[in-house]
């Protein structure tokens, strides 16, 4: 009982309960409890910026052959998009077929969107064009001080580059970075250790403030979303999982710490430095998984493209505000590019829901009023799947690119080889290797720890 107790998914999973417990009973307490579950997150987000900066530079830098790195730059892009628009099609298909919002009848100039000020406000009103230009930062300060994922995507990326092209000068300077890495990786197993107490105090707040009977007035919506994720990930996640050799339910079962973590804080982006980890220890080479992870962030957002076309249709069908086919298509093609750029902190997809509302125009932004009660509910969903397809992302776009140990995944994914779960303790490994099909970052024959 004591070793299943000490498991960190154990720990997160009673919070949960207690938390729920807490709301439901004593609604102001849970209420008051917001903090910490906050608390935790900024903790989490402090670390972020590091994290992808030293992970994806230490990555890079140790690459041999920097024409691999724009394949699977390409590749990758590729595959999030495809994925990404699945995600808003299924979500479409879904809405349009159980109509949550028809019936509702609401009249969107009667509704009070004081509520939703703060969101709308917030929203940007940017083109494709203005989203490209975004991801290149003010300053490099600038990038770091706002934790913009893109930006110091973009700056890790050519630091990387750079060092690389180095060569035996820059040597001295990678072994520092790794150094701090792996000291960066040790902050986030001290942190991590609070976790059961940040998602205490977010599931608490949650339950406490908005409580259970706004989750059941709208539930036909809820089911829709949590209906639609799960379809997602058995019948597309799936599918990807088969073709790149790996049982999805086996990863699941290799990610569940992290699952239960997400749950609890509503936020994929609590784990990533662990995503990142558990990928290169299932056999995904380090530059890919370095990369992938946290670009994945912001350009696979698979469960928030999900609410997006679900949160949109069903604001019209409760507003009965009529769309066509041409219109429900343009709003997806709208949420293709909109749903990038969004992060995986809870919260972030009501500011992005608003910006896409408003620049369609047809659908009325005053309509998110209805959503406030349970968007906090269906956040779980979105952020789990996030991670799930995050992760399933890097590891077979690692496959198609040759640079996943297909053995070694096999053998970690079925137990049969011990995978290191401090976070800390996970070393970077240096991938000057000899590919199983002479793949410059194939899979691994041999690797160095550092």
């Amino acid at each position: 009982m004591k070793r299943i107790l000490g498991k960190l998914y154990v720990q997160v999973l009673i919070a949960v309960v207690l938390g729920a417990i807490v709301g439901v009973l004593f609604p102001e307490t849970g209420t008051a409890l917001k903090p910490i579950g906050d608390g935790f997150i900024k903790l989490i987000k402090m670390l972020l910026a590091p994290v992808i900066f030293l992970t994806v530079v230490s990555g890079i830098a140790r690459m041999e052959n920097m024409k691999e790195l724009g394949r699977v730059g390409v590749r990758a892009l590729l595959y999030f998009e495809v994925v990404s628009t699945l995600a808003l099609a299924i979500g479409l298909i879904v809405v349009d077929v159980f109509k949550p919002g028809a019936g509702m009848n609401i009249d969107p100039k009667a509704l009070d969107t004081s509520s939703i000020a703060t969101y709308t406000t917030q929203a940007p009103h940017n083109s494709f064009m203005d989203f490209i230009l975004s991801i290149i930062p003010d300053t490099i300060v600038d990038a770091f001080a706002k934790g913009n994922v893109l930006q110091i995507l973009l700056f890790s990326i050519l630091l990387g580059v750079a060092l690389a092209n180095a060569g035996p000068r820059a040597r001295i300077f990678i072994d520092v970075i790794d150094s701090l890495m792996r000291g960066m990786f040790n902050i986030v197993n001290m942190v991590m250790r609070l976790a059961p107490l940040g998602a205490f105090g977010a599931i608490a707040f949650t339950i406490g403030k908005y409580g259970f009977g706004s989750m059941f007035s709208l539930g036909k919506l809820m089911a829709c979303v949590y209906l639609t994720c799960v379809v997602f990930v058995i019948f597309v996640l799936g599918p990807i999982c088969r073709y790149s050799g790996f049982s999805l339910w086996k990863f699941l079962r290799y990610i569940k710490e992290e699952l239960f973590t997400v749950l609890g804080t509503s936020s994929s982006e609590s784990v990533l430095p662990q995503m990142i980890t558990k990928m290169e220890q299932a056999g995904c080479s380090k530059p890919v998984a370095g990369m992938m992870i946290p670009a994945g962030l912001s350009f696979n957002p698979d469960g928030q493209a999900i609410y997006y076309t679900i949160a949109a249709i069903f604001i019209a069908q409760a507003t009965n505000t009529p769309l066509t086919l041409t219109d429900q298509l343009i709003v997806l093609a709208v949420l293709m590019f909109t749903s990038k750029g969004s992060a995986g902190v809870s919260g972030s997809g009501f500011i992005i829901l608003a910006a896409t509302l408003a620049s369609l125009g047809n659908i009325p932004v005053s309509g998110m009023v209805l959503l406030l009660g349970v968007d906090r509910f269906m956040s779980e969903a979105r952020a789990i799947t996030n991670t799930i397809g995050n992760g399933v992302g890097c590891l077979a776009i690692a496959k198609w690119v040759g640079a996943l140990d297909t053995a070694r995944l096999k053998r970690v994914l079925d137990g049969e080889e011990q995978v290191v779960e401090e976070v800390a303790a996970a070393k970077a490994p240096s991938f000057t290797l000899q590919p199983e099909n002479a793949h410059p970052l194939g899979g691994v024959k041999t690797a160095s720890h550092i």
